[in-house]
């Protein structure tokens, strides 16, 4: 039985010990990630703490108990949002119980900001947030990219939240003419501890990363693929490798090989194992991010069903889909979109990628985006958590919990 359908006569299970300190939601692979992070020191300094989870694996690991699998129904694009319309308000309604029945004393809601900040409303007009004079504390941790499209939203969040984490330093800016307290946490790539999934080595194979998001892998992995099979000529020996994070978007992608010959075929690799690589060809998620600190040359490959792309396009208002790119304030992975990812020109695009002058562009790319990201931190975000969840006497200094980030 698909789990939105098990809610209807199960519900999400009780927190163990009858109480819940924190409750974390994290609806997307990357969230449920780095919000372990922060679990995970945050439960290390205060191991009496109990943390509960719409979230992954990775929350569970660190320690969170997991009530309902969210990433596993995470969609994108206005089209399949609507498809999915049910399974979302049956799982809303199932979170809103749970909330006023257990009555955590922290929520931290994980991007995801669809859902997320709906359910931040929600509270509110409910009455159970301090926002709407209850006594839940709601922060909000990875920001929402007001800066890209619906600006207006950051006067919204101020009635909703008590405060917002950022991963980027220039997102605090966003939040200056409103009362809502950001801090940039530092960004999770950047932790010393975090050890990219990839890493650059000339000899290694073409990457391919299509995502994290069903609907977007369907559209977006053939486009690789065509550029793999125009490519062959000059790839030569060199292996082809696709990084997948879980079993729903492996299914997806052998579907797609299934028409090809064996002997030609892409290897297949779990996300967790990691990867060396030559070059990427990759969404405009959060791997591509890994991939450009890792100093791999690449460039991001995006196709949309046509009427999200399109509504997308008149809200959208930033130069470039790749978080690097908008780092840098540069194309530093040029971006292959809706149908100028062609075969013709992504194969081009890879064998510049091949060559020596884009290894060494790459790397001087991944040397600015470190420091970029790893100056100004204000706080880990175990530690933003623990300040919240056991806040320090007026004049004392929050407390580290993680250490500083590489620079």
């Amino acid at each position: 039985m698909p789990a939105t359908e098990a809610l209807a006569t199960t519900g999400f299970p009780a927190p163990a010990g009858g109480s819940c300190d924190l409750l974390v939601v994290a609806g997307e692979h990357s969230g449920d990630q780095h919000a372990a992070t922060a679990v995970r020191d945050l439960l290390a300094s205060r191991p009496d703490l109990r943390v509960c989870a719409l979230g992954g694996p990775a929350l569970g690991e660190a320690g969170a108990q997991v009530l309902f699998d969210l990433p596993s129904l995470s969609v994108v694009g206005l089209v399949e949002v609507l498809r999915h319309y049910g399974r979302f308000r049956r799982l809303f309604a199932e979170t809103l119980r749970w909330i006023e029945t257990y009555r955590p004393r922290v929520i931290c809601l994980v991007d995801y900001p669809g859902f997320n900040l709906r359910l931040a409303r929600a509270l509110r007009e409910r009455g159970l947030s301090r926002r709407g004079g209850g006594d839940i504390r709601v922060l909000g941790y990875i920001s929402p990219q007001i800066w890209a499209w619906k600006r207006q939203r950051r006067f919204r969040m101020q009635e909703w939240l008590d405060e917002i984490g950022t991963i980027f330093p220039f997102e605090v800016e966003c939040y200056k003419d409103t009362h809502l307290p950001a801090f940039f946490l530092g960004h999770p790539f950047t932790d010393p501890r975090f050890r990219l999934q990839v890493h650059f080595d000339p000899d290694g194979p073409l990457l391919l990363l299509p995502g994290s998001r069903r609907a977007a892998v369907r559209r977006i992995f053939p486009a690789l693929l065509g550029a793999v099979r125009r490519a062959r000529g000059f790839l030569g020996d060199r292996p082809v490798r696709v990084l997948y994070p879980d079993r729903p978007i492996r299914e997806i992608l052998e579907a797609a090989l299934a028409r090809m010959p064996r002997d030609t075929r892409p290897e297949l690799v779990p996300v967790g194992e990691g990867s060396p690589a030559a070059a990427a060809l990759t969404s405009s998620g959060t791997m591509s991010l890994q991939c450009a600190l890792a100093g791999i040359p690449g460039a991001i490959v995006y196709r949309a069903h046509p009427l999200t792309f399109a509504v997308g396009r008149r809200l959208v208002k930033i130069p470039y889909l790749g978080i690097a790119n908008l780092l840098l304030d540069r194309p530093a992975y040029p971006e292959y979109l809706q149908g100028a990812a062609g075969a013709a020109e992504l194969a081009d695009e890879v064998a510049r990628l091949l060559t020596p002058e884009a290894a060494r562009e790459a790397e001087s790319d991944a040397a600015a985006l470190r420091r970029i990201l790893s100056t100004n931190r204000y706080l880990d975000p175990g530690g933003w958590l623990l300040s919240h969840l056991d806040p320090p006497a007026a004049g004392s200094p929050v407390t580290e919990l993680g250490p500083r980030p590489h620079s």
